[in-house]
């Protein structure tokens, strides 16, 4: 009787098991539209493995198991954050596939994306060519020059494995005493809007007749784009950090707007949510612009991802009541969050938010669908792996010949000589000696600017 039962139970679980293997899943099947994949996969996902989705961590906590164990949805790089000192693209490519691996051998396999600041090339990697910044390309006035810098941004960052990058930051500077006015291309919004053609040179040209909105990535030698810092970051009371942006309604819209309506009709990916308030409310908090605007009015179907430890600073002290910066942020309708460290904590937050009721599953449907719908846009879901093909571009002496081009185009002559009638420029052709004085003389890293390396 004993044999009887264990013959019956192994002839059962052979018929599962073949079964199973022959089940046929939509969401692995890149003839089916995206729309169908991606319904097909969060119909048979847990919420531990959707909330998992909605976490990006730092590299230097990432392993294979991590990504396993928590269904890690993306990893990056923060500044300066690279696997070695002078690491070459094989060495990115070789960390970013382990990490990879891990996420393969999930119930799912549903892969990460791996997410870098890119916001003047490549510009975290040893070799990579350097663009001159946002503020020097807005005075070429040329966003077809910028398009051709995207492009090569692109490719420099396929050629290290990276997917995804975190440009173009599409701030209005309104006061120049803001610390991080280089990485705007313009106080004029106009101009701003103009140059989001940079959209197109890393994603790829969207076809004819492509619904707007939609995130579209053009295939492996383009990545996935972010529209940043979501919105108002530049316009700040006396040009401080992270500080209130104090504008009314229409002046938000035709002000510091604009960039983001252009940006989601070219097919950005994604839009990453600013650290600064408007009229007193943190944007990382703020349901009516995140949701009620951007994702209902504007339309935009692509992921809303929030910037490093932006949740934390929901509140002041950051990090103060944790719980309710998770609420208010996912509530808000932000669907990935760039942790970067502390994920367990995160994870378990909203978990236990979402099994008391205090956030609807509904959100965190919303959320992984938007995170599904950018990775079978980008092409993970079919070639997961990055590979040595691109290596070549990095740094390439077409992209280095692109730079010089752009920095000779951004050259601004404010002033020639003390005096009108005594021009300085254009020096003799026999001047013998010239003196070139001050701190940024002879240094590398300040003629680069900042997110350069380090």
């Amino acid at each position: 009787m004993a044999r009887t039962r264990i013959t019956i139970f192994f002839m059962g679980l052979v018929l599962w098991c073949c079964l199973t293997k022959a089940e046929y899943m939509k969401y692995k099947d890149p003839k089916q539209a995206v729309h169908v994949r991606t319904r097909d996969l969060l119909d048979r996902m847990t919420l531990e493995e959707k909330i998992g989705q909605m976490v990006q961590i730092e590299r230097s906590v990432a392993s294979a198991d991590v990504m396993n164990k928590y269904f890690i949805g993306s990893v990056l790089s923060g500044g300066g954050s690279a696997p070695s000192p002078q690491a070459s693209p094989e060495a990115w490519i070789n960390m970013i596939n382990d990490f990879q691996k891990g996420s393969l051998a999930t119930r799912m396999q549903i892969p990460m994306i791996y997410g870098i600041d890119a916001v003047h090339g490549n510009n975290n990697v040893y070799k990579a060519t350097i663009f001159p910044h946002n503020i020097d390309l807005g005075a070429t006035r040329d966003p077809k020059l910028v398009k051709k810098i995207g492009a090569a941004t692109a490719l420099e960052s396929r050629a290290t494995g990276i997917p995804y990058v975190f440009a173009p930051c599409i701030a209005v500077c309104r006061d120049p005493r803001w610390g991080r006015y280089y990485e705007s291309y313009s106080e004029d919004p106009h101009l701003v809007d103009a140059m989001t053609e940079i959209v197109p040179g890393l994603q790829g040209d969207m076809p004819a007749k492509s619904s707007k909105g939609v995130p579209f990535v053009a295939g492996n030698k383009n990545v996935a784009a972010c529209a940043k810092h979501y919105v108002g970051d530049g316009g700040t009371t006396k040009g401080i950090n992270e500080n209130n942006t104090v504008i009314n309604w229409h002046d938000l819209l035709s002000i510091h707007m604009p960039g983001y309506y252009t940006s989601i009709i070219k097919g950005v990916s994604t839009v990453m949510v600013s650290y600064s308030s408007w009229n007193g409310v943190k944007m990382h908090a703020n349901r009516d612009l995140v949701t009620g605007f951007l994702k209902n009015k504007l339309r935009f179907r692509g992921f809303v991802i929030s910037d490093w430890e932006g949740i934390d600073r929901i509140t002041y002290p950051p990090h103060a009541n944790y719980t309710y910066s998770i609420q208010a942020a996912i509530g808000s309708g932000i669907d990935m969050v760039m942790v970067p460290y502390n994920y367990s904590s995160f994870i378990d937050g909203l978990t236990f938010l979402v099994k008391n009721n205090f956030i609807p599953m509904s959100r965190i449907d919303d959320a992984v669908k938007r995170i599904l719908r950018v990775k079978f846009a980008v092409g993970l879901f079919e070639n997961p792996l990055a590979d040595n093909s691109l290596v070549d571009q990095l740094g390439s002496e077409e992209h280095r010949e692109l730079a010089r081009e752009a920095v000779r185009r951004s050259l601004v002559l404010l002033k020639n000589g003390h005096y009108a009638d005594q021009p300085l420029l254009p020096l003799p052709k026999k001047t013998s000696k010239i003196l070139v004085a001050g701190s940024h003389a002879d240094n590398l890293g300040y003629q680069c600017g900042g997110w350069t390396i380090e």
